[in-house]
């Protein structure tokens, strides 16, 4: 009797150990920004698991993970340029799998789909692209390769993985290259600041020479005026007047004698002389 109890026992405790590795293995939980892959005896069902929790076939059926949130990988890229300089380059891609791509990719690329599909292409578009420009170019123009490469990796890889970005971190070239673009760009400097003061002195000389122009025409009109309205120079004197009376008229090098005269006298002198006589 004490036998079979122990055999009852035991024959329980299996039972309940099956059931329980039973339910565990019959449930699967996708975590969030992941979507499951349905794998039967080596059967991959066509349609994905969404987030969350589910039932599965015990011991048979397996629910592989495959992430749909945007990942970021580096990839080098040894690429020439047009003027056959070999130019190093070091990049981030930022990417992500769409859900409707996740079965497919699953079943047509094994291992990581980065390594099988992504890098290849975004290297093939940067070299192409790069094959175009000079060494020189490459540097100055890093924005323009990227946009260039980018466009080209997301017409090569299609709508089966989005490709968000491409970041150009680092561009190596030869010490021999790098010294002689620095020194060009120095020069490209150094004649655009002579150039600025070229043509800021020649500003200087057009405004000093319109400058002149206008003092001889000003010189000019009082000369006319002069001529045809001798009451002008009285103008001038009252316009220019302090305040005092007196006023000089004569000088040592016209030989004469200074004069001190008032004001109202010369005008009374001028009066006088411009009145014409009765006999």
């Amino acid at each position: 009797m004490r036998a079979q109890t122990i055999a009852k026992l035991i024959g329980v405790a299996i039972i309940i150990f099956v059931v329980i590795i039973a339910a565990s293995t019959s449930s699967y939980v996708v975590q969030p920004g992941d979507r499951g892959i349905e794998v039967t005896l080596g059967k991959v069902s066509p349609v994905f698991k969404p987030q969350g929790f589910g039932f599965k076939t015990p011991f048979v059926t397996t629910i592989v993970p495959v992430t749909i949130r945007q990942q970021t990988r580096e990839v080098t890229a040894d690429c020439y340029s047009s003027d056959l300089q070999q130019v190093k380059m070091e990049l981030r891609v930022l990417y992500r799998i769409p859900e409707a791509s996740v079965v497919q990719i699953y079943q047509g690329y094994a291992g990581d789909p980065f390594d099988s599909l992504i890098a290849p292409r975004v290297q093939e578009a940067l070299k192409e692209v790069t094959a175009l420009e000079s060494a020189e170019q490459i540097v100055k123009n890093r924005e323009v390769i990227k946009t260039k490469a980018l466009a080209g990796a997301r017409e090569k890889i299609g709508s089966m993985l989005f490709v968000e970005d491409v970041v150009i971190q680092n561009i190596d070239l030869s010490k021999e290259l790098e010294t002689a673009i620095e020194a060009k760009m120095v020069q490209e400097q150094e004649a655009a600041k002579a150039k600025f003061t070229q043509q800021k002195a020649q500003i200087e000389a057009d405004t000093v020479v319109i400058k002149a122009k206008g003092d001889a025409e000003s010189i000019r009109i009082r000369g006319e005026a002069l001529k045809q309205t001798p009451a002008f120079i009285d103008l001038q004197i009252v316009e220019k007047w302090d305040g005092k009376a007196p006023m000089v008229v004569g000088g040592a090098n016209g030989g004469g004698v200074n004069m001190l005269l008032p004001l109202a006298d010369l005008q009374k002198q001028r009066a006088a002389s411009t009145t014409p006589s009765h006999p």
